[in-house]
């Protein structure tokens, strides 16, 4: 699939990401959006990656102009990820930073009755597809992650942290992608920071049954009083990805308003 570029400028001067590059996968909408849209308005570059190149697309089109490309696949799809490679090493000649987002959740239910081929797909999607990111970025001589000092964040949740109702094979999956995260920051450190972040309910589509219709009930669980924006966890991945957390690798960064602190569950 072909890849958009939003023209020939680079981003926003003077940023603390400036001249850095990033791919950001799951990034036409939601958090993945308000990542890229984060780096970008501090001199990042991305490479934006989700299913749909029209979705995409538009997304792009938001950013800053010149500070992005898009390329359309599964996150799974090992053929898709070395194409994002390729686009992003010939439209930047480098990458710094891995952010995983790229996430499903198709059942609702007990685990006990939850169809085995669907639990298989959540993980393929949830853990697999961020390990193949990383194991793909690493063995690509042109980009030079490890020498560059590559940072990785990943996207874990609450519901990895303490069992939700209706989404524990979800739970489960995140639960994986946290010891993930610990095991990747242990083996590939010094070179390579992996840390991730862990949010509650956010307002996203993705989201959208987890609050419509009962949002002030849900949100009586939050310290904050309210439910998290893309931009919060946006923020986090920010500080992670940047100088700032240059000491801290193997972190699960709780983004949750509170949530866990006070009992509560998403």
């Amino acid at each position: 699939m072909s890849g958009h570029v939003s023209g020939p400028s680079a981003g926003r001067a003077g940023g603390r990401f400036e001249g850095r590059v990033a791919i950001v996968t799951g990034s036409s909408r939601g958090i993945g959006l308000a990542v890229a849209e984060r780096l970008t308005a501090e001199g990042a570059r991305v490479c934006l990656t989700a299913r749909r190149q029209e979705a995409l697309d538009e997304a792009v089109d938001a950013l800053p102009e010149g500070s992005a490309i898009a390329v359309a696949g599964r996150a799974e799809d090992a053929e898709h990820r070395a194409e994002v490679l390729a686009r992003a090493a010939e439209a930047f000649g480098r990458v710094d930073a891995l952010v995983n987002v790229v996430g499903m959740n198709p059942v609702f239910g007990d685990l006990v009755g939850v169809d085995l081929a669907a639990a298989r797909k959540i993980f393929e999607v949830n853990v697999i597809a961020p390990l193949g990111w990383v194991q793909d970025l690493l063995a690509d001589p042109a980009l030079a992650f490890a020498e560059r000092g590559g940072s990785i964040v990943n996207l874990s949740s609450v519901t990895g942290t303490t069992p939700s109702p209706g989404i524990g094979l979800y739970g489960v999956s995140k639960a994986a992608v946290a010891h993930l995260t610990r095991t990747l920051a242990v083996e590939l450190g010094p070179s390579i920071r992996v840390n991730a972040v862990s949010p509650a309910v956010v307002r996203t589509e993705f989201s959208r049954a987890l609050y419509e219709g009962k949002e002030e009930a849900v949100t009586a669980g939050y310290p904050l009083g309210r439910l998290g924006e893309p931009a919060d966890v946006a923020s986090a991945v920010a500080f992670l990805l940047s100088d700032d957390a240059q000491w801290i690798t193997g972190e699960v960064l709780t983004v949750d308003g509170g949530l866990l602190a006070a009992g509560g569950v998403a």
